[in-house]
């Protein structure tokens, strides 16, 4: 898949800010795999996406209220269901693109690709769910919301571990991102590690 450029990672990492500025900064296209989530979850067959058929008949307790590395290994991004409906989208969208978002696994990326994975810390992490004010939307529809964003946080601390795990085995290249980490130092570090600008 040429003229692909992928950013993976944890959520609250970075990656569609980072993606951003750099499509705009070497005139490339973006596709957010996180905006494809809900038309990708019409598309999918149930018999390949059992997670995802399941989830979807989940209560919002039944989601988020479960034990963290329950969600973790149920979580049907996480285990990559509907992973080729992600490369049908990349076959038909015009190139050079950056693909960027948490389903971009590291066992799944083409492996010849330029592709790099944000690792945030649990500080990080939150800070940046503080800053959008996104850290009460999906605990906050639950009967528990305290137990729930715990486990949510939980769960994403497990998943962003994990991925350190993998891409080390892999040899894959990551960035660590960490609280005074600036944007800019991390765009620059990507478009490196993406081979868009010399090192």
């Amino acid at each position: 898949m040429e003229g692909i450029y992928w950013i993976g990672g944890g959520s609250g990492a970075g990656k569609s800010t980072i993606a951003r500025r750099l499509a705009a900064e070497h005139g490339l296209g973006v596709y957010d795999t996180d905006a494809a989530m809900a038309d990708h979850a019409k598309r999918a067959d149930p018999r390949t996406s059992p997670q995802l058929a399941a989830f979807i008949g989940m209560s919002m307790d039944e989601r988020w209220l479960r034990p963290p590395a329950t969600m973790l290994d149920t979580f049907h991004w996480f285990r990559g269901e509907a992973f080729d409906l992600i490369l049908d989208d990349l076959r038909r969208r015009p190139r050079p693109v950056i693909a960027e978002g948490f389903r971009l696994l590291p066992a799944l990326v083409p492996p010849e690709a330029r592709a790099v994975w944000l690792l945030p810390t649990p500080e990080f992490r939150r800070a940046a769910f503080d800053h959008r004010g996104s850290t009460w939307q999906i605990a906050a529809r639950t009967s528990d919301p305290e137990r729930a964003l715990h486990h949510l946080l939980e769960r994403d601390r497990m998943f962003t571990d994990r991925l350190r795990a993998e891409t080390r085995e892999r040899g894959l290249a990551t960035v660590e991102v960490e609280p005074g980490l600036t944007e800019t130092d991390l765009t620059v570090r990507v478009a490196q590690l993406l081979g868009l600008t010399d090192a």
